[in-house]
């Protein structure tokens, strides 16, 4: 296709479209992932974070069609997206636990990475298909991305810290994300689609529902325990 051709224009703008409705799950992600972070070290996980989902696009854009095919795939993403979800609720271990700054660095980036390598099959597969084949638009289709995704993850961490509600809607999302993703595996999409079409909204609302109760609960459990060590470093604090 040529810059004249109307179709070109036509991929630009389904391409676009695309990057702006998927990439909001990988800037939320990122949002999740370093919200608990300082604002320098947020920065470096935005940019490893971003780095790594179009690194992985890169890669599964030559494999995306045959990925698909593959059987209980998006099962195992979607169990993925299920732990990553809950992790993502727990809350900020205590100064206690002795957790280096560098190990919350690269705990983000990796649970960035991981949860883009499982939600980034559907967008590349999804601009493949807009591109219509042409390598160069697909290379279009990654690069419009990066922006979108850096903005996107500000805008939304922005959002988490003044509206904590937004870290249980983001969680929410991801599980949202998987129940979509185990009914379309290649071994339960057909039988959904002709017996159970309306799991098609259930198991979005069911997963979304477990995310966010399990991880709820497990943070609730996790915070009284907490609660103790907190007091007592508090006190050390006060009395010093």
């Amino acid at each position: 296709m040529s810059f004249e051709d109307p179709q070109f224009w036509i991929a630009v703008l389904q391409i676009i479209a695309i990057d702006i409705v998927l990439g909001g799950d990988n800037a939320v992600v990122i949002a999740l992932a370093c919200r608990r972070l300082p604002e320098k070290q947020r920065n470096i996980v935005i940019f490893w974070g971003v780095f790594g989902a179009i690194a992985m696009r890169v890669v599964l854009i030559f494999f995306a069609l045959s990925l698909l095919a593959v059987p209980y795939l998006k099962i195992v993403g979607a169990v993925l997206l299920l732990w990553i979800g809950v992790k993502l609720l727990q809350p900020e271990p205590a100064e206690t636990h002795e957790i280096s700054a560098s190990t919350g660095l690269l705990g983000a980036i990796k649970t960035i990475i991981i949860a883009d390598a499982v939600m980034s099959l559907d967008n590349v597969i999804a601009i493949a298909g807009a591109a219509k084949d042409s390598i160069g638009l697909v290379v279009f289709g990654l690069v419009i991305s990066v922006p979108i995704i850096v903005w996107g993850s500000k805008f939304v961490m922005k959002l988490m810290d003044r509206y904590p509600l937004t870290i249980v809607i983001g969680a929410g999302l991801l599980g949202w994300i998987a129940g979509d993703m185990a009914i379309t595996d290649a071994v339960t999409k057909e039988w959904v689609n002709t017996h159970a079409d309306y799991l098609h909204w259930v198991a979005p609302v069911l997963a979304a529902l477990l995310v966010v109760t399990v991880g709820k609960g497990l943070a609730a459990r996790a915070q009284a325990k907490l609660m103790p060590v907190i007091d007592l470093v508090d006190e050390k604090k006060q009395s010093q």
